[in-house]
């Protein structure tokens, strides 16, 4: 588990008042939340403070978070007891293949899961995936470009996918600052 990067991210959590909105669920898997199954395994990677997985817990799906922030799996815990939250970096993480019916992916780019989100996945799984393009460098130039996906990228990365919902473009954040994202939500084609 990369050190600096769980020292990072638990040290913003810790700062309450300005990440506090990372414990609600985020508006695009709001808008998808009647296309997923009823009853299904869900994996939310990455899951911060845990509002995604909260969302999802109150409609009676299984979620099993993951976070490399020690902090963030804490906080989701106490905050969901029905999450089965993860300490772990997943970059150096293993799941069982065929396992999960939804795969939640927000603002964490790492372009070596895409595969295995696959792998991950049952057949039919969807996935739900929004994070920041490199737009962003317009409004703000302190981004790592690595953290950034260049226009189209998401989309035909996924292209072998049946993809129900793909947008590109500026939207709001929870702080009301303008974001660039391309946000989607595609299936595995069985």
């Amino acid at each position: 588990m990369p050190i600096e990067d769980a020292a990072r991210w638990n040290n913003r959590y810790l700062n309450k008042a300005r990440y506090a909105s990372f414990a609600e669920p985020r508006p695009f898997l709001v808008e998808q939340i009647d296309r997923l199954p009823n009853s299904s395994l869900v994996l939310d990677v990455a899951m911060g403070l845990g509002g995604n997985a909260g969302l999802l817990l109150e409609r009676g799906l299984r979620v099993v978070g993951i976070d490399i922030s020690q902090i963030a799996v804490q906080q989701a815990k106490k905050r969901h007891p029905g999450l089965d939250a993860v300490l772990a970096d997943l970059t150096h993480f293993s799941l069982p293949g065929n396992t999960f019916d939804v795969i939640l992916n927000f603002y964490f780019l790492e372009r070596d899961l895409w595969p295995r989100y696959r792998e991950w996945l049952r057949p039919g799984g969807l996935l739900v995936f929004e994070t920041l393009t490199r737009k962003m460098l317009n409004t703000k130039d302190n981004i790592d470009p690595k953290f950034l996906l260049e226009t189209s990228e998401l989309q035909q990365a996924f292209s072998d996918w049946e993809i129900l919902v793909y947008r590109e473009g500026w939207s709001e954040s929870h702080r009301g600052h303008p974001r660039a994202v391309a946000s989607m939500l595609a299936r595995v084609r069985k």
